[in-house]
């Protein structure tokens, strides 16, 4: 029996996918439910499944743009698990043309392309060595992010400002604070729930910051549904904390910890990266110390956290060493005054310098908080 895997509808708006990686090759046995391939929309990467064991037989290759329901490959169910030697047509034609005999070619089942290619001699000039490269087609998914990026830089009059914060009294509270809570609920107490509540502060001070750009009108949201920049296998991605204002820590945190996990196991669904009214991005993760991150569109504003580096500073005219973060937001012009990006930065400054009375609300209430009684 002849069974056609047809390419699956990722979301209700997508029509086509690129085949990104086939994990399996034209002929190889697979079992029922084996990841064979990955496709990618404009949005997410979805995991092919073998439907059913049998022999796979190809139908496009990586690369190719397929419509959803399109056959993607066969299945031969007559088949069962056996070795097969054989040598695809392109092999033998690199065999021929560079004159290399098979028995130099080394395989135990198949003779891959990779393997003659090996075996081509060096061309070039003597003294030039180790100056190859690779060409390779960006995934339909980054060539619709570089696509966005690019429009967001075209039309929008893009502004950022800075502001820098101490991290001293956030320090404290996780270090105090941080073994009971894993404990607890199972999950770290982060940076980003601090700074996620701190922002809805600031945007419920500064709502033109929670809004968009809708042709002619403006559009003020009055939920609060938190992007986060993840880095995941395919890149950036920005899943969505809905309704972050009805969140406590542990929901925050919690909620971070599964969007990871989903972009890590390629799980990310639709619905969960799509919408949000503001985006925060942590570049401090890989040892960013300052930048200008770019609105996630139809969104005006982004905040971008940087790494934290004990610096100098002044408190009561004495000089101390403490933690400091900058900050960046980065602003539509067009919805957005100087003064509110200012005010919006210097609001989250406050909160997280001073915790327990603008997030927390006293020190009683601190366990509450966390929700550690």
């Amino acid at each position: 029996m002849i069974l056609e895997i047809k390419v699956p509808s990722p979301g209700e708006s997508i029509t086509e996918v690129e085949i990104s990686s086939w994990l399996v090759k034209n002929g190889d046995f697979v079992k029922k439910n084996q990841v064979i391939a990955e496709i990618d929309s404009d949005k997410a990467t979805l995991e092919i499944c073998a439907e059913e064991s049998g022999m796979l037989i190809i139908k496009a290759k990586k690369g190719d743009i397929l419509k959803v329901g399109e056959i993607l490959c066969l299945i031969d169910t007559s088949f069962s698990k056996e070795k097969r030697n054989f040598r695809a047509p392109s092999t033998i034609k690199i065999l021929n043309q560079y004159k290399i005999e098979k028995k130099k070619i080394i395989s135990t089942v198949k003779n891959k392309k990779d393997d003659a290619l090996k075996k081509i001699p060096s061309m070039g000039t003597k003294n030039l060595i180790n100056r190859s490269f690779d060409i390779t087609k960006l995934s339909k998914l980054r060539r619709k992010l570089s696509e966005r990026l690019v429009s967001v830089k075209n039309e929008t009059a893009m502004l950022t400002t800075f502001n820098e914060v101490d991290m001293s009294n956030i320090f404290f509270l996780r270090k105090k604070y941080k073994n009971i809570f894993k404990e607890k609920h199972g999950v770290k107490l982060g940076f980003m729930s601090f700074f996620v509540k701190s922002c809805i502060i600031a945007l419920k001070k500064y709502p033109d910051i929670n809004s968009m750009i809708d042709g002619e009108n403006k559009i003020n949201f009055k939920y609060y549904d938190i992007s986060i920049a993840v880095s995941g296998p395919k890149g950036l991605m920005v899943p969505v904390i809905r309704n972050a204002d009805t969140l406590s820590f542990r929901g925050i945190e919690k909620t971070i910890k599964n969007l990871s996990n989903s972009i890590k196991n390629s799980t990310i669904s639709i619905d969960d990266i799509t919408g949000g009214t503001f985006t925060i991005t942590n570049g401090g993760i890989f040892g960013s110390m300052l930048s200008t991150p770019i609105i996630n569109p139809p969104q005006s504003a982004i905040l971008g956290m940087h790494n934290i580096v004990e610096r100098p500073i002044v408190k009561l005219g004495k000089i101390e060493i403490r933690p400091i973060m900058y900050l960046a937001l980065s602003y539509d012009h067009r919805l957005i005054d100087g003064k509110e990006a200012v005010g919006f930065l210097l609001s989250i400054k406050e909160s997280i310098e001073n915790p327990i009375k603008n997030l927390i609300g006293s020190e009683e209430n601190l366990k509450n908080s966390f929700e550690l009684k």
